[in-house]
């Protein structure tokens, strides 16, 4: 049998009791959880848009180890000379084992890896619970070899939750140890005339 990963057991461990007294929750099943990981990538408006869906399915396949698949566009815009149902993009769900590994390298070892890193935006929840990051480089996880970056692919990855509120799925991605920036920036005010 297969090892649980380590973010896995830090959930059952750790972060459910702290869930539970920190909104004191009653039932077992009230208490948030991770769902899925959703990783999408879109290559659109590349020159040579067959060989960049190439890189970025090899790509997101090495960072998740699961075979991607292809996305297709909804309808045909002209100006971004884009045709109905052309391959344009790759997207990986990840759940269960893998999903907290991918969650685990992500939060521990890709995203400290950022240049000038001071964590990630409070802002970009939906309203219902999912978390949507989005990564500009592959270059930060590890499993990618820098010489061999061919082009550089950016992502979002998506986390799909059982919260209810933002607030409830902020609580559990910070107890799994998600680097929130808290700093709000101010908007200057106008002087009272």
């Amino acid at each position: 049998m297969t090892q649980e990963p380590e973010l896995l057991n830090e959930y059952k461990s750790r972060v459910i009791p702290a869930l539970r007294e920190k909104h004191g929750y009653k039932n077992a099943n009230q208490i948030p959880k991770v769902l899925k990981v959703v990783i999408n990538t879109c290559v659109g408006s590349a020159q040579d848009v067959k060989e960049a869906l190439e890189i970025a399915k090899t790509d997101l396949t090495t960072i998740t180890g699961q075979k991607p698949a292809t996305t297709s566009s909804k309808k045909a815009i002209s100006n971004f000379k884009l045709r109905e149902n052309q391959a344009i993009g790759a997207k990986v769900t990840l759940r269960g084992r893998i999903m907290y590994e991918f969650l685990g390298r992500l939060i521990k070892t890709a995203l400290p890896r950022i240049r000038d890193f001071r964590g990630v935006s409070t802002r970009a929840f939906d309203g219902n619970g999912n978390y949507t990051l989005g990564v500009t480089d592959q270059s930060i996880f590890p499993e990618i070899e820098l010489d061999r970056i061919k082009r550089n692919v950016g992502f979002d990855v998506t986390i799909v939750t059982t919260a209810k509120t933002n607030a409830e799925a902020k609580s559990l991605l910070s107890e799994l140890g998600m680097p929130f920036t808290d700093k709000v920036k101010k908007v200057p005010t106008k002087p009272a005339a």
